[in-house]
């Protein structure tokens, strides 16, 4: 019976950190595991590189994110699970054009890439899922080409 109780835990636990939970719950690499990956699939019929989490699934950067801060929080952070760093120094392979760093916010320790704070998409499933793509006109894929993201409102003087 002992032998039973494993695999369905297994499944509970993958199955809670698919669906994203509390704000604080997102992705983290495994030990000795880069934080980013590339992989090519299809998004909107074309053949697209990616960044991908650990786990291979797909991530998307906010367009109402800056590199400042996290907008995507709490119920949002349910349906768009964020990229948690394991590490001050997030790690990618292959290397990419821009730049990894984390921004600590209300998500926790979240991984940027060229300021854009990373996302997984909650119905994503399988490594070619791209599932999230251009939802309300905001959530898009991240590319290694991905532009360095609009730092915080400047002040009207």
């Amino acid at each position: 019976m002992k032998h039973l109780i494993w695999p369905a835990l297994l499944v509970a636990s993958l199955t809670l950190a698919a669906c994203g939970g509390t704000p604080a719950t997102g992705t983290t690499s495994p030990a000795g595991a880069p934080d980013i990956t590339t992989a090519s699939i299809t998004v909107a019929g074309k053949s697209v590189t990616v960044l991908k989490n650990p786990m291979g699934l797909t991530l998307y950067y906010f367009t109402q994110d800056t590199s400042a801060k996290v907008a995507c929080t709490g119920a949002c952070a349910t349906n768009w699970p964020p990229l948690i760093a394991t590490s001050d120094t997030p790690s990618a392979s292959p290397t990419l054009p821009g730049k990894l760093t984390v921004l600590n916010g209300a998500n926790g320790k979240q991984i940027l890439y060229n300021g854009h704070p990373l996302y997984m998409f909650a119905r994503d499933r399988a490594q070619a899922d791209a599932l999230g793509q251009g939802i309300g006109g905001k959530w898009f894929v991240a590319t290694p080409a991905l532009p360095v993201a609009p730092s915080a409102a400047k002040p009207n003087y």
